[in-house]
């Protein structure tokens, strides 16, 4: 299943999986082996992507064009980034930030 992490959702995982819902952990699998930091230097960040099994998605020309259309029901630049890239790879994105609800085709995990 593809989902994009929220910050938050990401160091959840990696830190405290238990802070997840039952939901968000099954999408995210296994994750007793999490690194447990959360000041993460670069190394670390890239170890907890492979054990996650989670890749990045670059940011492309149709994620901007999304930006563009989006109203402003979240403050937050880069959260708006992150609707709009859920929103044109048509993916969920896991987040406990309630401002993302506010988005109608947006589908959120949590």
């Amino acid at each position: 299943m593809r989902v994009l992490l929220d910050t938050v959702a990401f160091l959840f995982a990696i830190e405290d999986p238990d802070r997840l819902s039952r939901k968000t952990r099954t999408v995210l699998g296994a994750m007793k082996n999490a690194a447990g930091k959360l000041n993460l230097s670069r190394e670390d960040t890239m170890d907890a992507l492979r054990r996650l099994q989670v890749s990045m998605v670059p940011y492309a020309e149709a994620h901007v064009l999304e930006l563009m259309r989006l109203p402003v029901h979240h403050r937050d630049p880069f959260d708006r980034m992150l609707i709009a890239q859920a929103l044109a790879e048509e993916v969920p994105v896991m987040t406990c930030d309630k401002e993302f609800r506010k988005y109608k085709r947006l589908e959120v995990i949590w």
